[in-house]
């Protein structure tokens, strides 16, 4: 028996046909799904409408979570490839490495990464990242959203983990053994840095994967899925924290690891297994 992908349509208040959509060209140095076969989540609520909660659609169905599944089986092999990127970062890539992906997570709060991870490719090549002042590294981040404090802040880690004339990040992250408490030293420690941005940075470099990354994509599609009532006005730390843990439930209980349930939403959402 053929199955019919379903979406939840709030005007008419029931579940309707997917509909099918063009197949986007691809982008350098990412991998896009046949959006022939699957729609975002998302994408039942039109963009211009301003949400409340009782705008939201109705608690998790197994339809969702069977859709959730299914679309895992079809990019499980592409994510954990770029899993394994990312520990790769870790176990053979050098501090200058490191400090990329974290002048990269510095930079993304309210910005897109594809904007940022170019912004960042362009300060490394001239060596800006590692020996730039503040306003050099400024006039490298076009279409970066407040450019003038990020640059002040990827400075500051710079210092911050410099040891005796080289970078040494390295050894930091090395005291912790618990990503959980690295994590939280990161939030408390770095500026530019909150629970998502600390926990996208251990996941970029492998140390990661069980963090929840609770970017604006992320969110839309766990209130979608039922997993939590409305998108939080703010994350406060014990509201993020409560999120997590809910993600983790639902991570369990579809049996989608942590790690590829983040990439699984974000590129159901964007189109693309990026960073």
């Amino acid at each position: 028996m053929n199955r019919v992908w379903m979406h939840w349509n709030k005007k008419t208040a029931r579940h309707c046909p997917l509909v099918k959509l063009r197949r986007r060209t691809p982008q350098k140095g990412c991998e896009v799904f046949d959006k022939n076969k699957f729609r975002p989540l998302s994408n039942c609520l039109s963009s211009d409408t301003v949400l409340s909660p009782d705008d939201y659609p109705a608690p998790m169905t197994p339809d969702r979570t069977e859709e959730i599944v299914a679309f895992h089986k079809i990019q499980k092999d592409k994510i954990e490839a770029r899993l394994a990127d990312f520990r790769q970062i870790w176990s053979e890539g050098s501090d200058r490495d490191l400090f990329a992906e974290l002048a990269f997570c510095i930079l993304t709060p309210q910005s897109r990464a594809r904007t940022c991870w170019p912004a960042v490719e362009r300060l490394r090549e001239g060596d800006l990242l590692f020996v730039g002042t503040a306003d050099e590294i400024l006039d490298e981040l076009q279409s970066v959203r407040f450019k003038e404090r990020k640059a002040s802040y990827i400075v500051y880690a710079r210092e911050q983990f410099t040891k005796d004339g080289r970078l040494s990040i390295r050894d930091t992250l090395e005291g912790f053994c618990d990503p959980f408490a690295l994590r939280e030293w990161l939030v408390e420690n770095v500026k530019g840095l909150g629970y998502k941005e600390s926990g996208h940075f251990l996941r970029n470099i492998g140390l990661g994967e069980d963090l929840a990354i609770l970017d604006r994509h992320i969110l839309k599609n766990l209130v979608l899925l039922g997993v939590i009532d409305e998108i939080p006005k703010s994350l406060t730390k014990k509201r993020y924290l409560e999120i997590e843990r809910r993600m983790i439930a639902f991570s369990r209980e579809t049996e989608i690891p942590m790690g590829h349930l983040d990439m699984v939403l974000w590129s159901k959402e964007t189109g693309e297994i990026f960073k």
